[in-house]
């Protein structure tokens, strides 16, 4: 593109061609389409002509626009040009400092750049004919030369601010030549940084100056510095990361790309990538996570907390980290399902300042966050945070050491793609299954689908919304959180014993708690003589006797079957196989074993009972198994390494799928406008403030709840007496069997404080 020098003097438009128009710089915008566009001024400072590569150059002036319309300001505007290729070398040639000069429109072969205009988008410069690029090898480079260069990075750290106004980013790259350089990038943007994810991603870089640094060879950016950024797993789709609207992409780009794919791919220079999902950390590791922010809040200024998950579940008690409602930032609670998958990050110093430009919902990578087991304090917080220990703790400390940081991932990246495919994977809530319920209330469950509440009695619930009647929650509609103020007219089952279920979080079906009439006849066909039996080969042979029912009856011998790997670290008591005894007589031994699985013989071989009847005795409590989901059979728990036996190890290494004690009613509630059955399941013990598996084996617990009961719905009272409660319900719309939909309520998040004595306030009209 020829460059157009004006003589003084010059008509203005002189050698304009036709179609061009002539705009004020004043005029000039980033929002505004310059094609066909010209300025006209004087050239008052012209940079020197820098040479990047053979035939391939850079040059900056200046231009000021020259009084000529009347209205214009005693102040003369200017624009900065930045001119490339061809173009500025022939505008080195042909002007001189204080010539008025007259650009053309932009030239096909080079773009130049202008602070106050960008007149080319990124549609218009993926359709022009960008500039040929020379590219140098790592190990041909030569310092004090500007050169552009492709790098396969083994190396980065996220940008961090720096003592002056820029942030500074840290990188090192190699390619086939197998050197491996540093690279220091200072921009004022965090936008113009190099987007990297990860080691081993590639990284073009344009306009970066060699120089000897501690007797190496160092990149640092310079004047017109650019940098694209792909990933760097072979095959993987060609998508540039960068802020740029005006880059180039050929062939040539592609292949150069492909082939640094392909050669790293097959070299052991890159370091292993230490990331790792939830389900895989390990105490006292460092490890890259990958993510999904549900929710933060400040811990103080110098500590935030994000709440973050990955769909997978961290086989390791997490701490737990309490704040006010009102300081959380998103969701302030979840279903129990979703909560058993959140992990707690506690970011630090430095990282304080980016945490707090994130949004609940952002797919994130934390670099270098460490695993933390023991005791955890969590800074400054209130005495209602409890010292935890031997709780897992997730920390980002300060610093950018290890490339420490975190990044905020885009949603078309492959790792977020993947993300979404676990989470989506994940079973909704684990609830309940439709028959199981009606087969008791002959009304189904909900599923809440993640769906956030946050309730308690003495209405300090998370929601900010009012309290309606019974009536008026009748016509809402399904998918809503709502607070009601009741009485509790009546409840099911009346036999609370009848309330404990037997639930399967794999299957989601619900049963009965056998009664022991049926568990004894169980373990008396078990008891009966069924001829000899082979015991395992992993297992030492005796006998135990049982005292008899009464002082002066005879002792009865039972078989017993024991590990010998326990037997050989001195653990006898821990772990025993019983095989002919009756219900009363497996009690009994309870108290001298800590754990008991029942067995018979089977085909001359030992097998465990029926799982009608519980596999499990620990000590006052047993353990069911689920029919559907379990491949039972009598195996060695492996216990090499393991301090505690407990019901999970032996379930895992019997193939019983373990059954989780729940609680289970439903209750008739009531205020001045109307009546409504509502279930209590899912959070019956926060309800109650109890466990399941505790009321199962312990007659306080089972106590606590009757009494409860009784003082929200005193026999044969009138309703006066009944006290008010504070309730949170969840409302939705499930199918029975007919196929025919119902709308259905649910208690949510409640919990009794302290048992009424005294009939509280009236209840709203």
């Amino acid at each position: 593109m020829p460059v157009r020098v004006l003589s003084e003097g010059t008509v203005p438009g002189a050698h304009v061609p036709t179609h061009l128009t002539r705009i004020p710089i004043t005029l000039i915008s980033t929002s505004t389409d310059y094609a066909n566009k010209t300025v006209e001024g004087k050239v008052v400072r012209k940079g020197p002509l820098v040479s990047l590569a053979a035939d391939n150059f850079i040059l900056k002036a200046v231009i000021q626009e020259e009084d000529s319309q009347p209205n214009t300001s005693s102040q003369h505007p200017s624009i900065n040009v930045v001119l490339m290729g061809a173009l500025a070398n022939d505008f080195n040639v042909a002007v001189n400092q204080g010539v008025s000069r007259l650009p053309p429109p932009p030239d096909p072969r080079s773009l130049p750049a202008v602070k106050r205009s960008s007149p080319l988008s990124a549609e218009a410069s993926r359709t022009t004919k960008a500039p040929k690029y020379t590219y140098v090898r790592l190990g041909d480079l030569k310092a004090g030369s500007v050169v552009n260069v492709y790098g396969v990075v083994v190396f980065f750290k996220q940008p961090f601010k720096s003592r002056g106004t820029d942030f500074c980013s840290s990188l090192k790259i190699t390619d086939q030549s197998n050197q491996k350089i540093g690279c220091t990038i200072f921009c004022e943007k965090l936008e113009d940084h190099p987007k990297i994810f990860q080691i081993g991603d590639i990284v073009r870089m344009h306009r970066v100056k060699t120089q000897f640094f501690n007797d190496s060879i160092t990149l640092v950016n310079t004047f017109g510095f650019s940098v694209v950024t792909f990933d760097g797993v072979a095959g993987s789709a060609m998508d540039p990361r960068t802020s740029s609207r005006s880059f180039h992409l050929d062939q040539e780009d592609r292949q150069t790309v492909e082939e640094l794919r392909s050669w790293a791919a097959s070299q052991t220079i890159l370091p292993p990538v230490p990331s790792s999902p939830l389900s895989a950390v390990q105490p006292k590791a460092y490890f890259d996570l990958t993510c999904q922010l549900l929710a933060k809040a400040p811990i103080d200024t110098t500590c935030t907390l994000l709440k973050v998950w990955d769909g997978t579940r961290c086989p390791h008690t997490l701490l737990k980290v309490i704040v006010e409602p009102n300081a959380i930032e998103g969701p302030t609670s979840f279903s129990t399902e979703i909560e058993n998958l959140i992990a707690n990050v506690l970011v630090y110093d430095n990282h304080v300042e980016f945490a707090r430009q994130l949004k609940p919902g952002d797919f994130l990578r934390i670099y270098n966050l460490r695993a933390i087991p023991g005791s955890s304090k969590v800074p400054g917080l209130t005495s209602s945070q409890s010292e935890e220990v031997d709780h897992l703790a997730f920390h980002l400390h300060g610093g950018t050491a290890y490339g420490r940081g975190i990044r905020v991932l885009p949603e078309n990246s492959p790792d977020v793609l993947e993300l979404k495919r676990v989470i989506e994977a994940l079973p909704e809530d684990g609830e309940l299954n439709d028959s199981a319920m009606l087969e008791i209330w002959s009304t189904p469950p909900e599923s809440l689908d993640g769906e956030t509440v946050d309730c308690i009695t003495e209405r300090s619930c998370g929601h900010d919304i009012q309290s309606v009647t019974l009536s008026e929650l009748k016509q809402c509609d399904p998918g809503r959180v709502h607070h009601v103020r009741v009485q509790l007219r009546s409840y099911e089952p009346r036999r609370l014993h009848q309330a404990l279920k037997l639930y399967c979080s794999k299957c989601t079906s619900i049963q009965d708690v056998p009664d022991d009439e049926l568990v004894a006849s169980l373990f008396s066909e078990a008891s009966k003589d069924p001829g000899p039996c082979s015991p395992p080969p992993w297992a030492f042979s005796g006998w135990v006797d049982i005292p008899g029912d009464s002082p002066g009856s005879s002792k009865r011998a039972l078989s017993v079957h024991l590990s010998t790997q326990l037997m050989s670290e001195g653990k006898t008591k821990e772990l025993i196989f019983l095989m002919g005894s009756t219900l009363e007589e497996t009690c009994r031994l309870t108290s001298g074993y800590q754990n008991i699985v029942p067995v018979r013989a089977s085909g001359g071989h030992m097998a465990l009972l029926d799982l009608s009847a519980p596999f499990l005795f620990r000590g006052r409590k047993r353990y069911y198994g689920c029919r559907q989901c379990s491949e039972a059979a009598a195996r060695e728990p492996c216990a090499e390494g393991v301090e505690l036996i407990d019901e999970k190890i032996i379930a895992e290494a019997l193939g019983v799928q373990l059954l989780q004690f729940v609680l289970l009613m439903k209750l008739e509630l009531q205020d001045g406008t109307d009546t409504l059955e509502a279930f209590l399941w899912r959070d019956a013990e926060s309800f109650f403030r109890v466990s399941a598996e505790d009321v199962a084996a312990n007659q306080e617990a089972q106590n606590s709840i009757r009494q409860t009961m009784d003082s929200l719905c005193p026999a044969g009272g009138s309703t006066g007496e009944c006290p008010w409660l504070d309730l949170c319900l969840t409302v939705y719309r499930a199918e029975d069997d007919g196929g025919q939909n119902q709308t259905c309520y649910q208690i949510c998040h409640t919990t009794i404080t302290k048992t009424p004595s005294t009939q509280s306030d009236p209840a709203p009209a």
